[in-house]
């Protein structure tokens, strides 16, 4: 895609006014080395005259209450990942475009060869120091619409958190006085490791050699499937079981069983995994306020062989997600206690570390975190896009199809070139 975009220098936005500073702890899901990583999107807005200016000085009064985000990481001499409170900034750069939102379709159904490098915030000189634990690119457009390129540390937040700081920058451009979401620090809400506990596989084994990375490639696709269809599917399972499941659960076990069938042969002895995220703000005892913004989610994990899942009816296989989830509460308390590692050692798998295979498939939903509802000013994205982390990780993340349209749509980086054709024939066929 032949894109010219012109860019600022960029510079830090600080605090608008003085906020506190000193260390900041994390929570013991914060601290997990798998979450040390930026998670990346683009926001598409139709409409947006100034957007740069206005989200610039919304930004610099967001991190007032918001002010860890302005922070950096550090180490404490113990290893443990800390906030130091400077109030030194977000990196923020301002761009424009040639040509306008409309004749790129608005970047519908085009992530191969949307120019995110174009559209990505770079990264400070190294004269800056460390990195900031938020970057944005405002990239207004020939037409006054306008994308925002945001690379969000996942140390400080979860989707659920990043949206919330988001909808509150919103606000405030839009001279709203308050944030209506008051935002909540607090990580000692989490309760504290015990003596003795340990949360993941990696405070248990010496130092390894890194496993080498498969040798696959994963192939893009989008896959829309509107409402009626996935009511089609629950009322399917409810005839077939006399139960209830949500559009989740249909969505995923129909991905799950379908990408098995056109990826992966049907063998006893080949075991699939399909592993899910789910908030846990509502396990924890007491429950988290609203407005807690850090990191509070647990893997659920599913596995069958290959030769069950193909012989398998969509109702079984929504019921085996149904099965996992029931026993999430019981799991992340263990979790959250340290007990399940300290029992069980070496032997227990590490479970925000499952295997990094082909035949295991990640599914994360985004259309309920909350991005669809901010509006700087000129109304809700036209969609939102999540970056490809991994090109060797099989990922299918649900959001919502653009409007007018409704449904569900599947962004998908799942199955490698020569299955992409009979997965996507599977996947249009959900009535067989």
């Amino acid at each position: 895609m032949d894109l010219l975009v012109v860019r600022s220098s960029g510079g830090l936005v600080p605090p608008a006014s003085l906020t506190p500073s000193g260390m900041l702890q994390l929570s013991v899901i914060d601290r997990l080395p798998v979450l040390r990583c930026n998670a990346r999107t683009l926001h598409v807005f139709r409409h947006g005259p100034g957007a740069p200016q206005v989200i610039k000085e919304a930004l610099a009064k967001a991190l007032v209450p918001y002010y860890p985000l302005a922070g950096r990481l550090k180490e404490s001499s113990h290893g443990e990942l800390q906030i130091e409170c400077r109030g030194e900034g977000v990196w923020f750069v301002e761009a424009s475009a040639d040509c306008t939102l409309d004749a790129l379709n608005y970047f519908e159904d085009a992530t191969p060869i949307i120019p995110f490098d174009k559209l990505l915030p770079h990264h400070p000189p190294q004269t800056q120091a460390l990195d900031p634990l938020v970057l944005m690119q405002v990239t207004q457009f020939a037409c006054d619409g306008f994308v925002i390129g945001l690379t969000f540390c996942h140390s400080i937040c979860d989707g659920l958190g990043a949206a919330q700081f988001l909808r509150a920058v919103g606000e405030l451009g839009r001279n709203v006085q308050h944030p209506s979401v008051e935002p909540v620090w607090q990580r000692d809400l989490l309760p504290p490791p015990q003596p003795g506990a340990c949360h993941c596989a990696a405070e248990l084994l010496p130092p390894s050699p890194p496993l080498p990375l498969p040798n696959y490639q994963l192939e893009h696709a989008n896959i829309d499937i509107p409402f009626d269809q996935i009511n089609q599917l629950k009322q399917k399972f409810h005839e077939s079981t006399g139960q209830t499941c949500s559009a989740f659960e249909v969505i995923a076990a129909t991905l799950w069983k379908r990408r098995t069938q056109a990826a992966i042969k049907s063998d006893k002895n080949t075991e699939v995994k399909l592993v899910f995220f789910v908030n846990c703000r509502q396990l924890v005892q007491p429950p988290l306020p609203e407005g807690y913004y850090g990191n509070c989610f647990f893997p659920v994990t599913v596995a069958a062989s290959s030769e069950t899942l193909w012989g398998a009816s969509n109702a079984d296989v929504v019921k085996m997600i149904q099965e996992a989830k029931a026993g999430l509460a019981i799991q992340f308390g263990k979790w959250i206690k340290g007990e399940a590692m300290r029992k069980h050692g070496n032997g227990n798998p590490d479970p925000f570390a499952p295997p990094l295979a082909y035949t295991t498939l990640f599914v994360s939903e985004w259309g309920r975190l909350g991005f669809n509802q901010v509006d700087y000013g000129w109304g809700p994205p036209v969609h939102f896009i999540p970056v490809q982390g991994s090109a060797v990780i099989p990922v299918a993340i649900l959001g919502s199809v653009p409007p007018p349209k409704t449904g569900i749509r599947l962004m998908t980086w799942c199955v490698e070139l020569p299955h992409l054709p009979p997965f996507l024939h599977q996947m249009a066929n959900l009535k067989s």
